[in-house]
């Protein structure tokens, strides 16, 4: 069979059209190691797959598309397309996770990311573009795209350890979903608290004579190791935040109008990223102060705060000072994992305050604006409607 008739097959495999006859065809080609990988790279292609198993085993995928084969041949005629249909599916989730976790597929044919995985799991994208999977509460050695180990996972926290030097920039981007939190330890002490649905990118290694420069989407808490002569940057957007060594906050998500830096020990810098830095000129923070960046006029806004209502979200808590009900919402859709719909348009710019504990439960916190603001509500599997 040449290779323009087995395109053919696959192409109507993956639309779901594929007869009898095709997957006989299809089934006796990819036994042969070289298809396997022939066919790895249209899966690659036309599917990104939710990674749902652990260790793959090709020769029991093969015969799960057999058997789905040989149940659709006793079906009488005129349940054909149904059945086809529902193997079709089956064939495609087997085989698709088979070959990207046995093969350790996380990259498309333009080296650009794909992130295959749950919308649940921590993603470590390395500096291929190869991206594995982190299993919180588990113990591993985090490795780059040739093998070395960079690192070492152990629970919820990475920590970097390079005992080589490296003389050019390799970044890592990890991944965190909503409903879940993790730690980072880079090369040089600094610690990172990462809040639910962020992204960090960050060298493996700091390159000496160079700034520490790390690029934060969404929320982290820094705790950063002292270097007079290598000044720790966060990227956040169109916002810099420079500090030598220092604890603070930093609120960045792509759906607030503002960027937030609390800064709660030393002193930190705000700056446009068009602009460069000027210790004269720019936003100096002192402890206890909150920055506000407007994403709309590049403005900065100073104002004094308890730090701890920043912060709480590190022990598992959530406080609320004067915010939107808006606002509050979509924090309780990246803290729980939820989704979130409110019908009164009139309630999503009223202001609240309110105070829960580590670990409270969704319908705790909610049950709590029903009992003293008189709000209803629907729950229904994750989906929330707001009446």
């Amino acid at each position: 069979m040449n290779s323009q008739e087995i395109e053919i097959i696959i192409t109507k495999y993956f639309s779901q059209s594929a007869n009898m006859d095709d997957l006989d065809v299809l089934n006796k080609w990819i036994e042969s190691q070289e298809n396997q990988e022939i066919f790895q790279e249209y899966v690659k292609t036309h599917f990104a797959v939710t990674l749902a198993m652990n260790d793959p085993d090709i020769t029991a995928i093969k015969n799960e598309l057999l058997k789905e084969i040989r149940k659709g041949k006793k079906k009488e005629p005129k349940y054909r397309i149904g059945i086809l249909m529902r193997y079709a599916a089956i064939a495609i989730l087997f085989l698709g996770i088979g070959f990207l976790m046995q093969k350790k597929f996380f990259i498309n044919n333009n080296d650009k990311e794909v992130f295959v995985n749950s919308k649940n799991e921590i993603t470590l994208q390395l500096e291929n573009g190869e991206v594995q999977v982190i299993t919180v509460g588990k113990k591993n050695k985090v490795t780059d795209s040739k093998g070395n180990v960079i690192g070492n996972q152990n629970g919820n926290k990475i920590i970097y350890d390079i005992k080589t030097p490296l003389n050019k920039l390799a970044y890592n981007t990890i991944k965190i979903p909503y409903g879940k939190r993790f730690e980072l330890e880079l090369s040089d002490g600094t610690l990172v608290h990462l809040n639910s649905g962020s992204t960090l990118k960050y060298p493996v290694a700091f390159i000496a004579g160079q700034n520490r420069q790390v690029f934060l989407d969404g929320e982290a808490f820094f705790d950063v190791s002292k270097d007079k002569k290598h000044p720790f940057v966060v990227n956040a957007d169109n916002l810099n935040i420079r500090v030598l060594g220092t604890h603070f906050n930093v609120s960045n998500y792509a759906e607030d109008d503002v960027t937030d830096v609390v800064l709660v020990e030393g002193s930190v810098g705000m700056y446009p990223t068009n602009e460069k830095f000027d210790v004269s000129k720019n936003t100096i923070l002192e402890p206890g102060f909150k920055g506000s960046f407007s994403k709309k006029d590049r403005r900065i806004n100073t104002a004094s705060v308890v730090t701890s209502t920043y912060t709480s979200w590190m022990q598992g808590g959530l406080t609320f000072r004067n915010m939107s009900f808006k606002n509050i919402s979509k924090k309780l859709e990246r803290h729980y994992n939820v989704s979130i719909e409110t019908q009164n348009t009139k309630l999503e710019n009223e202001l609240f305050n309110a105070s829960f504990k580590s670990n409270e439960s969704i319908e705790k916190v909610l049950s709590y604006f029903n009992d003293v603001y008189g709000i209803k509500y629907n729950i229904k599997n994750d989906q929330i409607l707001i009446k």
